[in-house]
């Protein structure tokens, strides 16, 4: 099976060569410029839906098909007048300019819905202290929040420990001092309540991409929430 990439690649190739094919007869009857329009529409649909290979091959079809089909020489490569030169151009250009733009909203729409699943991990933690549950489920939260985070190998919470094994560990500030994300001791983060250490996440990295320090900051608010709930007003249940 196509993967949705390939598929966009395929459109983008073929619908502008379906449309000029379907336009061939009533060619004498429009202006190119209608035909151009209809041929946008094409690259915006193919751009929106599929990826940038696919939106850039759109637009490249688009203005060939064009010139092959619509302008005078017909079925040849040549153009004779200067506005049908002018057309392609523009259809070309504002299919790749368009293809950007779809790129753009859909990397815009993807933040967002990840800055959304971030608050919602915090929220989920700060809801579940004031409600009560006990330290010790908050805190297998947390370890399965983080991982899912990071794309973490391993995490683990140890008590009222810090720096055994001398690892890497994640700042306040989403910085990792003494080492790098991909460190072999691994990394810690501190879970502190009032400048007072309860414990550490030591977490060790999983293969991928390393975390954005958007996703680093989210870590050490979940790591606040932890403090929270090994402070001493929220013992830890036995």
């Amino acid at each position: 099976m196509l993967s949705r990439d390939r598929l966009a690649v395929l459109a983008g190739f073929a619908a502008p060569l379906a449309l000029t094919a379907i336009l061939v007869p009533f060619r004498g009857s429009f202006a190119n410029t209608d035909a151009a329009l209809a041929l946008i529409l094409i690259v915006v649909a193919v751009a929106a839906a599929g990826n940038r290979p696919g939106g850039y091959v759109a637009a490249v079809s688009a203005a060939v098909w064009f010139d092959f089909f619509l302008t005078r020489p017909y079925e040849r490569f040549t153009i004779n007048r200067a506005a049908d030169v002018e057309t392609t151009v523009l259809v070309l250009l504002i299919g790749i300019a368009v293809t950007e733009i779809a790129v753009w909203g859909r990397r815009q729409h993807a933040d967002a819905g990840r800055r959304a699943g971030y608050l919602d991990g915090i929220n989920d933690a700060a809801r579940a202290v004031a409600a009560g549950e006990s330290a010790s489920a908050l805190i297998d939260r947390l370890t399965g929040s983080l991982t899912r985070l990071l794309g973490l190998r391993s995490c683990e919470f140890q008590y009222g420990v810090a720096g055994i094994g001398r690892p890497a560990r994640l700042d306040r500030d989403g910085s990792v001092q003494g080492g790098s994300w991909v460190s072999g001791t691994g990394i810690e983060l501190l879970a502190e309540s009032a400048g007072r250490l309860q414990g550490r996440f030591l977490m060790q990295p999983g293969p991928g991409e390393i975390p954005s320090r958007e996703q680093l900051l989210v870590a050490v608010a979940l790591a606040d929430q932890a403090g929270a709930a090994l402070a001493p007003h929220y013992p830890v249940a036995s």
